[in-house]
């Protein structure tokens, strides 16, 4: 099995974990508040992951132009990302925030064609499509019902999110390839940590021990190994051999994912929609991964 079927599965597996997390997510935020909780998920992952550290750590010294490139991102993907999702959803509907998080793929291509760092072609731009329209199919209804005053400022929290997520993706991939995405990984977690300490700070997060019940530290502890630690390498080794918007639209699993096992926890019903956008996700995902033939040189380009 090849390394680019390999990253594919990678792709998957961490789309399939972050839906699980966020019933997880679900389950114990009642019991905190968001920073808290991000807080101390990304604490319970750089844990899980620092007995590795001096394996994965690079040979040659890292210049401080990449360190400090290794700080910005890891403070938007493991800082502003969170906080900004956590802000979102108190302001606007699951829904909506799903619709949202979706448009990852969307900033993540227009991002990297501006950038350089892909070129448009008709398969990626038929693949977003795709999976995002499937995110509308089962999430629209529900999204177009939400009211209130503040329900814009939700949402621009979310495409906020997702904006982070999409500068993750495109500009931490050279870094990722060059130093070893687990490498990367833990050091982005830290200063995802610095980034989120000032807010947890004013939470109160850092007074005292949290109090959670036993489900909670259930919770947590799942959170931050599986949905963390586990979750964020997978992905982060996905895109070092994936192109970010092939690595990034497999992330449209996610809410369709949770939701469905979500109707598994809660025992709700399976609906037409959810089957029908599935679909539609699954469409965008097999077309992301069609080869793409250069024309007049029969070439077949696959990242």
């Amino acid at each position: 099995m090849n390394k680019l079927v390999l990253a594919n599965i990678a792709a998957a597996a961490a789309a399939l974990s972050a839906g699980a997390a966020v019933v997880a997510t679900r389950l114990v935020v009642g019991e905190t508040d968001p920073v808290t909780l991000a807080f101390y998920r990304y604490i319970v992952a750089v844990v899980c992951l620092l007995p590795i550290l001096p394996f994965v750590w690079p040979k040659n010294p890292i210049p401080s132009g990449d360190v400090l490139k290794i700080a910005i991102l890891g403070a938007l993907f493991f800082g502003i990302f969170p906080w900004a999702f956590s802000a979102s959803l108190q302001y606007t509907t699951a829904p909506r925030g799903a619709i949202g998080l979706a448009t990852i793929p969307i900033q993540t291509l227009i991002v990297a064609v501006l950038f350089g760092r892909e070129r448009l072609n008709r398969n990626k731009a038929i693949s977003v499509s795709l999976a995002f329209v499937g995110i509308i199919i089962v999430f629209g209804p529900q999204a177009l019902e939400a009211r209130g005053s503040d329900i814009f400022l939700g949402d621009g929290l979310m495409l906020l999110a997702a904006f982070s997520a999409a500068l993750y993706s495109v500009f931490g991939r050279t870094t990722l390839g060059q130093y070893g995405p687990l490498f990367v990984t833990v050091l982005m977690m830290m200063f995802g940590i610095l980034a989120l300490s000032p807010l947890a700070i004013a939470s109160g997060a850092l007074d005292a021990v949290p109090e959670f019940t036993r489900d909670g530290w259930l919770a947590l502890l799942f959170l931050g190994t599986f949905g963390g630690a586990i979750q964020f390498s997978l992905f982060a080794w996905a895109l070092r051999w994936l192109a970010p918007t092939r690595t990034v639209i497999y992330l449209t699993l996610n809410p369709v994912s949770a939701m469905m096992l979500g109707m598994a926890v809660l025992g709700e019903a399976i609906t037409i929609e959810l089957l029908a956008g599935l679909i539609f996700i699954l469409s965008g995902i097999f077309v992301a991964n069609l080869p793409k033939r250069e024309a007049g040189r029969g070439v077949t380009e696959r990242v």
